[in-house]
C-alpha cells in the first residue's frame, strides 16, 4: 500500500488569509492617506515658521521687510521651501508683513503675521 503524502493548503484556508489581508488594507490604507495628508501640511507650516526667521534677517540688514520670496529664498537669509509648497507674501511694509503657504496635496492653509506674530491657521 503506497500513501501519498499530500501537502499544501486548502481553499478554505487561502480564502480566510486573503479575507485578513483584505480586511487589513481596508484598515491600513486610509490611515496611510491621513498620515500623507498631515505630513503635507507640516511642510507648509515648517516652511512658513522659516520664512519669518528669513523676514527678521532681512528686516535686521534692510531696516524693512521683504516682499519678494526670490530675496528671501537662498543661502543669504535661509529660506528654502519644501517640494511644491505654495508661499506668499501677502502684506510687507517697514512695520509688518503677512504670509501664507500651504501645500497643494494637503488639506490645510496656514498664516503669519509679524513680527512676532504666531501661525495660525487659514
Amino acid at each position: 500500500m503506497i500513501r501519498a503524502n499530500k501537502k499544501g493548503f486548502t481553499l478554505i484556508e487561502l480564502m480566510i488569509v486573503i479575507a485578513i489581508i483584505g480586511i487589513l488594507a481596508a484598515i491600513a490604507i486610509p490611515q496611510f492617506s491621513n498620515y500623507r495628508k498631515r505630513s503635507y501640511n507640516s511642510s507648509a507650516e515648517s516652511d512658513l515658521r522659516n520664512a519669518a526667521t528669513a523676514q527678521e534677517g532681512y528686516y535686521v540688514d534692510e531696516d524693512t521687510y521683504c516682499s519678494s520670496t526670490s530675496t528671501l529664498t537662498g543661502a543669504t537669509f535661509g529660506l528654502y521651501l519644501s517640494d511644491k509648497v505654495v508661499f506668499t507674501i501677502t502684506t510687507a511694509t517697514d512695520s509688518t508683513y503677512v504670509m501664507e503657504a500651504y501645500h497643494p496635496s494637503g488639506n490645510e492653509s496656514y498664516i503669519i503675521r509679524g513680527p512676532g506674530g504666531s501661525l495660525s491657521k487659514k
